[in-house]
Order: C-alpha cells, then structure tokens, then sequence
C-alpha cells in the first residue's frame, strides 16, 4: 500500500467494509511509518505569505488550524466515511457533541424537528430543552408507529431524528419507511446509529441523510476516549456542518482520533462476537426477567423489522426486574464479573441503571413515557466467555429472589 492509497476514493471504495477499516484513510508522511501518526499541533507554519493566503481562501490544499484540519482526525474521519458509505465526515469531541452539531447546524428559530421519543437521555434533552430555547419547535413521537411521523409534519418540519436501536429501550425504526418519508417531504433525516455502527447496519443505505455517532462506544470499544462523528453528503458536510464547526469548536482532539483510528481496526470482529454473545446471554436468561428488550429474539415485537434491517443486533439489550428500583440495585450489587457501569460498546461486559443514571436528566413522567421503568436494566456484553457472564447474571438473578 502506498503512501496515500488510503485516501484514494478510486480504490478504497471497492474494499470491503472489513479492510476499509484497517487501512481505509491511511496517510503515510515520508518516514513511512506503518501505524497511522498521531499529529499533535494546533497549528502549521507556511512557506509563504500566498500559501497561507490561498488556504484560507480555499485555492490550495493543506491544513491552516487544527480546529478545521488536523492529519490524524482527517485520517479518522475518512475512514469513517469510507465504512459508512458517505462522501464525507466530520469528527466530534463526543457523542454529544455530534448530535447537537448534526441539529443546530441545520435548524433556526421558527423550524420543526421530529423525534422518536425513545432516545438517550441527553439526546431527549436536545430535542425537549434546548433547541425550544432558540425558537426551534420539536414534538416527539413514537418512533415505531410509521403513521406517526406523518402525522408530525408541519410546513416548517425540517428534520427527522431517531436512534435505531434506541437506547435503553432497543424500539427499532424503520428506516426505509421514515427516511423515505423524510425525502418525499423535503425533511433531513439524521439517524443516530452507536448501537450497531456500519458493521451491524447502513442507514444511508435505507435512505438517511445524516448518521450520527457516539465513537466513544462500539467504534473506540474498549472505554478509553470520547469521541463523536457526523457522515452525510460532501455538501451537507462541507456547506452546512463545517460552517457550525469552524465557528463553535466542538473538535476532537488528534489523540482521541488516533485512539478510536486503532479501534476501528478491530471493529468488525468486536461487533460481530459482542452481537453473538449479547444474543446467547438474552436466550440464557429471557425466561428469568419480567421483560426481555433484545431485538435478536423472537420475543422482539420488531424482530422480523430488526433482522431486515440488521446483520446482528449488537452487543445492548435491556430487561426488567418485577421489584423495581431496589430489586435492579440489588441485582447490580450482587454482580461479580460484570461492571456497574454506564457506558457501552466496551469490550467488558456492563450493566446499569437507566433510571438512576442515563436518563434521570428527564423527568419521572417522560421516562415512564419512554418505556424506562424503574426495574429497567441496560447491559452491554463484552469479549468475555458468554458462559462466564451468563453464570454471573445467573447468580445475581438468584440472589435478588428469580
């Protein structure tokens, strides 16, 4: 492979999504280095007055300032791009980040924005909190009723947002139908996709226009760094993000890029096994819970939706305990292997309390709305044994009384 192979679309396209994540975006410097380089600078010297010129100008090609252009994130963010199937990606410093930048680079005061009601707390924040503060209007519905997002839209509707799986939940939307909807009424659909990443499922292949990430999760995989991406159309990218980007911030720095850039090497393996796992860990214990939430089982009402659109269903699913908040705490204090933790995507099995941690942000009513009921326990499954962690749950499930 040569120095710039990696960026060379002519080629990298027809590379399987496997090898597009191993070397898809490598940009070799003249010491040829086979590890990608980690560029820690905020800021690049020229040879002249005119180059500098002509680069901000947008006449020449290089970097000007690392909060537009750093080597290693744009290494990052075409590698992404290239597993994603999109013309471009912009880095974030954080799932958070991503989200917010995918919406307010595109919404003003006086538009309309329509979400599934199933979502990740801080992403409800968003769209119930924030963007009504700058005179954005929002509603939200329920993401597995197609009927609903039609009967949302306004004249001055101008995005769709979803997650699917959504977090804690695992409702799944379909894609096809809504993001079709989305275009038929001139509507930008963004989907939220860190809980299969492009490994699992392509939303742009079922019509969306935006895909959103927390990297932090299953893309990074192992818990070390924030991180955050938005992929859509080299105009969407380039005209409407970039624009928000330059003017805000929200940057991902070189190390964390070089981190999950190390991470995506390995992601087709961790998604597929974490997947196979999650899925042999829900059937050993599904006649344990009060309530089984993982689209990989029959017992999914969106099984059969799931599987159209999925290749796997990814290492998170959630369950609920008949005793309600003081029965989930005990499970979780009562758990030997398994992590009380709040992140997911890890490669370490872990487990929490949505009620109590990722969506207390929201209030009681909402929550229940949301279908995260006191009892409710989100788990990620990691690379461990699958019978390690089956015996763990086990045991905790016994100590708790089921």
């Amino acid at each position: 492979m040569k120095k710039t192979t990696g960026f060379d679309r002519d080629r990298t396209r027809r590379w399987h999504p496997a090898t597009q994540a191993v070397r898809g975006g490598t940009w070799r410097s003249e010491h040829g280095e086979t590890s990608e380089a980690l560029f820690l600078t905020s800021g690049y010297s020229y040879d002249s007055a005119e180059s500098v010129a002509a680069r901000f100008a947008g006449e020449e090609q290089g970097m000007t300032y690392s909060r537009l252009q750093n080597p290693t994130v744009a290494m990052l963010e075409e590698r992404i791009a290239l597993i994603e199937g999109a013309e471009a990606c912009r880095a974030q410093a954080s799932g958070m980040a991503a989200m917010t930048t995918a919406l307010l680079c595109q919404l003003s005061a006086g538009d309309h924005i329509v979400a599934a009601k199933a979502a990740f707390g801080s992403c409800r924040w968003l769209v119930d909190t924030l963007c009504p503060r700058f005179g954005i209007e929002s509603t939200v519905v329920d993401g597995r009723d197609n009927d609903a997002w039609e009967r949302a839209i306004r004249p001055n509707t101008k995005v769709f947002f979803f997650e699917t799986p959504a977090n804690p939940t695992l409702d799944i939307v379909d894609m096809a139908h809504v993001c079709g909807l989305a275009k038929a009424h001139g509507i930008t659909s963004v989907v939220d996709n860190a809980f299969a990443t492009a490994v699992l499922q392509r939303p742009l292949d079922y019509g969306a226009d935006v895909v959103a990430y927390s990297a932090t999760k299953l893309m990074e995989g192992q818990g070390r760094v924030l991180a955050g991406a938005v992929c859509g159309s080299a105009a969407f990218i380039n005209d409407v993000l970039l624009p928000f980007q330059r003017n805000t911030g929200p940057n991902l720095s070189p190390f964390s890029a070089w981190v999950v850039l190390k991470g995506l090497e390995t992601l087709d393996l961790r998604a597929r096994r974490q997947s196979e796992n999650a899925l042999a860990v829900g059937k050993a214990i599904e006649g344990r819970v009060a309530r089984m939430l993982h689209p990989g089982l029959p017992s999914h009402p969106q099984h059969e939706l799931a599987a159209r659109q999925m290749e796997a269903c990814g290492p998170i699913f959630a369950f609920e305990l008949p005793g309600g908040a003081a029965q989930a705490m005990a499970f979780l204090n009562a758990l030997e292997l398994v992590d009380i933790s709040n992140n997911i995507g890890d490669a370490r099995s872990l487990c929490c309390h949505p009620w109590t941690t990722t969506h207390y942000g929201v209030s009681p009513d909402v929550r229940l709305d949301m279908g995260v009921g006191e009892g409710l326990l989100r788990i990620n499954i990691g690379l461990e044994d699958p019978r390690d962690v089956i015996a763990d749950l086990d045991q905790a499930l016994t100590r708790v009384g089921l």
